[in-house]
């Protein structure tokens, strides 16, 4: 698939928390080895099976849960439609029977402590790597997975060391409307006599589905991430892993919004807040909640929208929110050219740099979905397409040479903050980009893309997803069994 035909869609994913990259990532790559290796004729002749996690996945992968990701996956349950709740009850059960049911139909003998490894080194060409090995009745398959970043995976024949091939969610086509820069999206938009970033986009998603499918698939998807803050501002406890971390979303949003408050849906809430009266730093403290909601859900294995990352996944949903409960101007048919503005900032950033941590550190994840919701609320916001892409510009440069230092290696601390920070920028980088003469900006997209990617390149290992440096080595803890 060639890169500058990747889809807007492609940076919205619909999957199970806390890691697109250590969880949504090593999960898609099991189904694919049970249905595209294997294949359904030889899931009976199959007596055993083992995975080896490497580099970034093995230093933080019990935090994140890419040993339950990978299970998950074999048992071949899809991270889009899987029961969250049951997740922890099938892992017990696998590690209790010393089984695990391949496919979701044939038992086959699992002992979670021999048949699952953890090797600390890096594989060649990425820090997330991964091998899976299934012994047959009359031969062996086994095949190398990367987990690249926002839960796209790549892998690599083991049996004729073939080049690395890249997961095809849509067919490789030739189009007019070919990106990989913002400059490319600045002519298009120019040409069509000064459309919006999204009227361009709707036109270029044409290649794949109608302009009606591409609206309705992006209502789809915030619904999905209504779903997921509305539900992480109702839920109280403390999230699994071991660091002892208080939800705090449910008592920011009472104290908000009031405990005498009736309403049954998550529409009804909106509307209430909405509705509401508030303070200027009350408005922020609602964006600090959105954000919370959606990566303590996200922290608890719950359901979420890559945007691009699970990570960062609280970022676009707590601007859109934003956007939605404050702004004067609220348009509700401008929820589809939030997401379809923001899904193409963020291909600029897949295709031009990174973004996985694992690679760029947290500028990857965070600054990325900062700069993608920046432009998409400058657009809503009544904003032209050069300020839109400003407004990234700005978020972005902004995040250069964040780490990703998570204690633990889970996606707690300092992640769910973190999401707070990236939307606040994000929101602040529109309302100065609606300031900004377009002739008189300095600093290009293009340019602090690459500035990102360099830095990212420059970066000490230690600060990229590993938990061996920054914060992860400077906070003692006591971590339980995850």
């Amino acid at each position: 698939m060639q890169e500058d035909s990747l889809s807007v869609f492609d940076m919205f994913k619909v999957g199970v928390g806390p890691s697109s990259s250590h969880t949504l990532g090593p999960w898609n790559a099991m189904l694919h080895f049970i249905h595209k290796r294997l294949g359904a004729e030889n899931w009976p002749k199959v007596k055993q099976i083992r995975l080896e996690l490497y580099g970034s996945l093995a230093k933080t992968g019990i935090g994140h849960g890419t040993d339950i990701a990978v299970l998950m996956g074999l048992l071949n349950e899809d991270p889009k439609t899987t029961d969250t709740d049951l997740i922890g009850a099938r892992i017990q059960d696998i590690k209790a029977s010393k089984r695990i049911l391949l496919a979701g139909q044939i038992k086959v003998p699992f002992c979670y402590e021999q048949d699952l490894q953890f090797w600390p080194e890096n594989l060649p060409y990425h820090p997330n790597g991964l091998k899976v090995k299934a012994f047959l009745t009359n031969k062996t398959l086994e095949e190398t997975y990367y987990s690249i970043g926002g839960g796209f995976i790549e892998w690599a024949s083991a049996l004729d060391h073939g080049p690395i091939q890249k997961e095809e969610d849509f067919p490789e086509l030739v189009t007019s409307y070919s990106v990989r820069k913002a400059k490319d999206i600045l002519n298009y938009c120019q040409a069509m006599n000064g459309a919006s970033i999204s009227q361009f986009v709707l036109e270029r998603e044409k290649q794949w589905r109608p302009a009606e499918n591409s609206l309705l698939q992006a209502w789809d998807i915030w619904e999905v991430m209504k779903a997921c803050v509305y539900k992480g501002c109702h839920q109280t406890g403390i999230l699994p892993g071991g660091l002892q971390v208080h939800r705090r979303a449910n008592r920011m949003m009472k104290r908000l919004l009031g405990e005498q408050v009736s309403y049954s849906n998550a529409q009804e809430w909106i509307g209430l807040i909405r509705g509401k009266q508030h303070a200027h730093q009350d408005i922020f403290k609602w964006v600090s909640c959105f954000a919370l909601s959606a990566n303590e859900e996200n922290a608890a294995f719950g359901r979420v929208v890559t945007a691009p990352t699970n990570g960062a996944s609280g970022v676009i949903p707590a601007v859109l929110m934003y956007y939605i409960c404050f702004a004067d101007n609220f348009k509700k048919e401008n929820i589809a050219r939030f997401l379809l503005t923001a899904g193409q900032v963020g291909v600029l950033f897949k295709i031009n740099a990174t973004i996985s941590a694992a690679m760029g550190g947290c500028q990857a994840e965070i600054g990325v979905s900062s700069a993608m919701a920046a432009a998409a609320l400058t657009e809503c916001l009544g904003g032209s397409y050069e300020q839109a892409l400003i407004a990234a510009e700005i978020a972005m440069e902004h995040h250069l040479g964040l780490t990703c230092d998570p204690i633990g290696g889970l996606v707690q601390i300092p992640c769910i903050e973190r999401n707070s920070m990236g939307a606040i920028k994000a929101i602040n980088a529109a309302y100065l980009a609606l300031e900004t003469d377009p002739k008189q900006a300095r600093v290009a997209l293009d340019e602090v893309i690459l500035a990102m990617w360099e830095t990212a390149q420059d970066m000490n290992f230690k600060y990229k997803e590993t938990a061996e440096g920054g914060l992860a080595v400077q906070v003692p803890i006591g971590l339980s069994e995850c």
